[in-house]
Parts: structure tokens; sequence; C-alpha cells
């Protein structure tokens, strides 16, 4: 940094990467893949659920339920921190990563069912009647229909969602308070102190956390714009 920010090194050097895997950044991975994979099955599950009576059925508080879900997309995670820091605290699951599960699903829901919403309304209501026809329920059509064509649609959330979660930061640091509970986002609290940081050890720690999500983004781009795409025009 002393030669500028866009400076390349004058040695190669991988004695910063050993410290940082030798030290408790395994035991982050481990809670920040637990705390993702959970989150999102419970996600992807309460999305599709919502998102296929919104865009198929016909009912009185349609609009109102989906407008109220859309107009969540606008609160600010920030003004949350207390009221779920209290609430978790109560239920005694502060400090733990169970308490994170709750708040990464509620936050990231309206968004995803604004767009599974979206994909589903695109379906083509032939496929849905030509299922009827044969004798599928309205529980039939949502698992042996709705679900199978809406594959690139929870493709695009998987990664959308799965990269919020990963990156996530406010709720991980509010929630957990020891090193065992705590997500990769938050490694880069054992290379800073009160007075000082170390600037290159938390420049690793960041270039490991990221590496997961661009290698996700970079092998599975192509489903990101397919669901986008699918969704954006109606059959």
């Amino acid at each position: 940094m002393s030669n500028g920010v866009f400076s390349l090194p004058e040695t190669f050097n991988i004695s910063n990467y050993a410290e940082v895997f030798s030290g408790n950044i395994w035991h982050y991975f481990g809670n920040s893949v637990i705390v993702m994979i959970v989150s999102l099955i419970v996600l992807l599950m309460f999305s599709a659920f919502a998102a296929y009576p919104l865009s198929r059925w016909k009912f009185r508080f349609n609009k109102p339920i989906y407008s109220l879900i859309v107009a969540c997309m606008s609160v600010p995670i920030h003004v949350t921190l207390l009221p779920i820091f209290m609430m978790m605290t109560n239920i005694g699951l502060y400090d733990s990563i169970w308490a994170l599960i709750g708040p990464y699903v509620a936050f990231n829901l309206p968004i995803s069912v604004f767009i599974l919403t979206t994909f589903m309304a695109s379906v083509p209501k032939e496929l849905e009647e030509a299922a009827h026809m044969d004798g599928c329920g309205r529980y039939g059509i949502f698992w042996k229909v709705m679900l199978p064509l809406a594959k690139p649609g929870l493709s695009t959330l998987l990664i959308y969602d799965g990269v919020n979660i990963w990156n996530e930061f406010s709720f991980a640091l509010t929630l957990t308070q020891t090193s065992v509970n705590r997500t990769l986002p938050l490694a880069v609290n054992e290379f800073q102190g009160q007075y000082t940081m170390n600037i290159p050890m938390i420049m690793t720690v960041l270039a490991v956390s990221i590496l997961p999500m661009v290698l996700v983004f970079i092998f599975a781009k192509d489903k990101l714009i397919e669901g986008m795409m699918a969704g954006a025009v109606k059959g």
C-alpha cells in the first residue's frame, strides 16, 4: 500500500495464507456453510409455498398480501437489529449459529417471493389445466408441474440469496459473541485489535472469504442469467 493501492507485490509470498489457515478460519467456514445451507432450504421452501398461490390462484386478498410482501423489501435491516437481539436473547438463541437463520430467511424472503412469483406467473396456464384434467389437485400440480418448471427460478434464488447470506455481517456481529459461533465474515476480528489492525492478514481473510462465492458465480452465472430472463417475460 505504500507504493500505491494498485501496485503489484514485489515478491510472491503465501505466508499470510498459511497463517490464516492455521487458525480458526476452518471453524468460521464450517459455521457459514451450515447457516447458508439451512437458511437456503427454509427460504426456498417458504418462497415456493408463497409464490405458487400468489401467482396462480384468484382470491380476495391476493394483491394486498403480495403488495405487503413487496413492501417489506424496503425495510432496512439495521432498524431491526435491537428488537431481533432482544428476541433471540429472550428465547435463548443468542450467541449461536441458529440465531442467524431466522433473520436471514425473513429478510431474503420478500425479494425471493417477488422473483419466484414473477417466474411462476410466466408459466403457461395450459400446462396447469392439462395436469388438472389428468387428475392432479392443487398440491399435485405444485409438486409435479410448477416446482419442476420453476427450477431456473429456484437456481437464481439459490445463487442470489446464497451470496447475500454468505457475506452478511450485521446480524452475525450482533447475534453472536464467541468465536465458536461466528461466521466467516467475522474472521477479520481475529486480526483487529483495539488500537491496531493487521492489514495484510485482514486482506488475506477477505480474499479467502469471497473466493467460494466468486467460484460459484463463475460456474453458475449461466443459470443465474437464465433464471432472471425466464421470469422477465410472460409466456
